[in-house]
């Protein structure tokens, strides 16, 4: 006969393997963090990039650093604390905030990190596509300027992808248009022409660019009312065109949705943020599920989590 004890033990053996395999949503709980970009470098660590909303919950306009978080298991998270602020920016909005969403990237050596930025007080007419450099992923980024050849509608958004063959690629998008190129080596201006991405089904923001086996995927914010839904497009090429494929993952219960996707020790994630510590749509907080692919490439729909 087995006895309670055992049983019991048995259970709470079980339950705290299942606690420890990863953080419980959202995973960021000492300060609000939306937009996260997430990325596994060559420490073997995975780290995200967010945006950080501000107090008190009246808009995005008080938005003013970004801090970057880190984790080598998914379950005790750093926080290596502000890595760039608008003080930081010289040729940047004299008053502050509108420091939206953010990417980051590494090459040459080096790491990108991109972000939007107004250049003036007029801030819906000036938006820029900052970039600060730094040799470490965690610390040390100056900002270096502004990237040249982009604009002509909202310059928001930015996100990178490096393929296989080391050629970076530039997307961004807001108000329902999407955009990319292929950069130069500098990873500061665009390789050519900017190209409207094609195929992109009810774009409203938020692209990303990931590849998984031979196929590239495209994920971005729908403009479904009155809360968005992540979709996603696939494509044989980094610039399209894409074909729809539809939503992935439900809207999150604030006005926008945003999110990245990477593989972290065998096993793809799904990074987003929602409102669940504040319940205001403009303190947003970061979240990561499990993520999984059917046998013909295509998503299965991401499942929420606590």
């Amino acid at each position: 006969m087995i006895s309670k004890g055992l049983i019991l033990f048995g259970f709470l053996f079980f339950t705290k393997g299942f606690a420890q395999e990863r953080a419980e949503n959202p995973f960021i709980k000492h300060m609000y963090t939306a937009d996260p970009s997430a990325h596994v470098w060559d420490d073997g660590r995975l780290y995200v990039y967010p945006s950080h909303d501000v107090e008190p919950a009246r808009g995005c306009d008080l938005m003013d650093g970004y801090h970057v978080f880190s984790t080598d298991d998914m379950v005790t998270w750093k926080d290596h604390g502000e890595i760039l602020h608008s003080r930081d920016v010289k040729w940047g909005r004299p008053e502050g905030g509108f420091m939206w969403a953010p990417d980051c990237a590494y090459k040459n050596g080096k790491y990108y990190f991109y972000y939007p930025h107004p250049s003036g007080s007029d801030w819906n007419n000036t938006w820029k596509i900052g970039v600060a450099v730094s040799k470490y992923p965690d610390k040390g980024f100056k900002d270096k300027g502004y990237m040249k050849g982009v604009g002509g509608f909202a310059m928001i958004d930015p996100s990178l992808f490096i393929d296989d063959d080391g050629q970076a690629y530039f997307y961004y998008g807001g108000g329902g248009k999407c955009a990319a190129g292929k950069l130069k080596d500098n990873m500061m201006e665009i390789d050519g022409e900017l190209k409207l991405q094609e195929g992109l089904a009810d774009f409203h923001e938020a692209p990303w660019v990931f590849k998984h086996k031979d196929l590239y995927y495209l994920i971005h914010s729908d403009n479904a009312k009155p809360l968005n839904n992540m979709v996603y497009a696939t494509s044989e090429n980094p610039l399209g065109p894409w074909e729809n494929r539809g939503v992935f993952m439900d809207e999150v219960g604030c006005g926008t949705t945003h999110g990245s996707v990477v593989k972290y020790k065998d096993q793809w994630y799904m990074f987003y943020h929602n409102q669940a510590l504040s319940n205001e749509g403009n303190l947003r907080s970061i979240c990561f599920d499990k993520l999984f692919f059917n046998e013909d490439g295509s998503i299965q729909k991401v499942i929420q989590t606590k």
